[in-house]
Order: C-alpha cells, then sequence, then structure tokens
C-alpha cells in the first residue's frame, strides 16, 4: 500500500503485535546481526548523551564505547550502535527483573537528556528501508523471540501501526499516522 509515498507493508495493519517484555525480556536489545540503525542525526547525539547515561551502563559496554566510539559503522545499515561481545546493545542494561532496558530511553523520560533511543529500535518490529528513490515499512518480528508479542496482540486485537503510534508519529509526522488509519478503516476493517 503506498501512502505519501512510502510502500506500507498490508501486516502493519493486518497482524497484530504487543511487546511482552516479561516472556522476550527485551530480547530485540540482544539478538541481531549488528546494533541499533541509527539517523546520522542520532549518531551525533550519542556523543552528547554518553556521559549522562554512562553510568546506567556496564562495565564491558564502557570500554567497547571507549574503544570503538559511541556509534560504529555497519557495511548493510551505515551507523549503529556498537555491541558488547556481538550480543547486548552498549546502551542496553538488565534491570531487577532481568528485562534488558535502554539507558538512552531511561535517562529521556526521566528529563536527564534530549537523546531518545534510537528511532529504529523504537519502531520494531516495523523495520525502515530507505534507498534513496523510495521508503519501504516492513513489519519484521523476530521468530520465536517476538511470538509472546504476536499472541498478546492477538488476544488485545492490537494492529502493529496502532501499538507504534508513538514512534510512527516521531518518525514520519501526525499526518501520516492519520493517513494510515483512514487506509485501515478503508481497507483493512477489524473483524
Amino acid at each position: 500500500m503506498l501512502i505519501d509515498n512510502i510502500l506500507v507493508s498490508d501486516e502493519i495493519f493486518t497482524e497484530q503485535f504487543v511487546c511482552d517484555l516479561q516472556k522476550c525480556k527485551g530480547g530485540c536489545c540482544v539478538d541481531g546481526d549488528c546494533g541499533a540503525p541509527l539517523t546520522p542525526e542520532e549518531a551525533r547525539q550519542l556523543s552528547e548523551a554518553y556521559p549522562i547515561v554512562k553510568e546506567a551502563l556496564s562495565d564491558n559496554a564502557i570500554k567497547v564505547i571507549e574503544q570503538e566510539g559511541t556509534y560504529t559503522s555497519d557495511a548493510e545499515y551505515g551507523p549503529v550502535t556498537p555491541v558488547v561481545d556481538g550480543g547486548i546493545c552498549v546502551y542496553g542494561y538488565y534491570n531487577e527483573q532481568g528485562i534488558v532496558q535502554c539507558a538512552l530511553e531511561k535517562y529521556y523520560r526521566e528529563g536527564k537528556s534530549k537523546v531518545q533511543k534510537p528511532v529504529s529500535c523504537h519502531l520494531f518490529p516495523i523495520r525502515v528501508v530507505e534507498n534513496g528513490e523510495f521508503i519501504a515499512l516492513n513489519y519484521e518480528p523476530r521468530p520465536g523471540l517476538c511470538s509472546p508479542a504476536c499472541k498478546l496482540g492477538k488476544s488485545l486485537k492490537m494492529p502493529v501501526y496502532k501499538f507504534l503510534k508513538e514512534p510512527i508519529i516521531r518518525r514520519f509526522g501526525q499526518d501520516f499516522f492519520e493517513a494510515l488509519e483512514a487506509t485501515a478503516h478503508a481497507y483493512f476493517p477489524a473483524p
């Protein structure tokens, strides 16, 4: 479906999803090919945020950042967050319940930093593909890891685009979200 020159996967309307952190434990911050993809602006902002969030990070994460920098580069995605030993994002930490949380988001929500978690993280399980000519939004939950979120989403009848309203507006604006809603009502009526 083409909305405002953005190709949107039908699954964003038809599939249901609500993160179930008690079950997945924030595994999307640990499991992946590389760190979180960053916009150029986000990459620049990480150097500002690092001194603020550093106290929440593990010793291993601090060591990686001090060796590699506040962001690194991936051949496919460009700037990305560094990861510790091929696993957890350097900005991730485990809370008391063993759930991975984002230090960037924690300090942003507390009003201590102006830097939010990367929009690519905020939008997950929507993946944004840009190639210069077009932007595509694809629904890509992680097999196994996201099955509890898919199950919870179905039980709550929560379409992906509604669950991700805040990050969609953050990345694409209120008008785009309203166009998504209008498309959902016109082409994908609720059962």
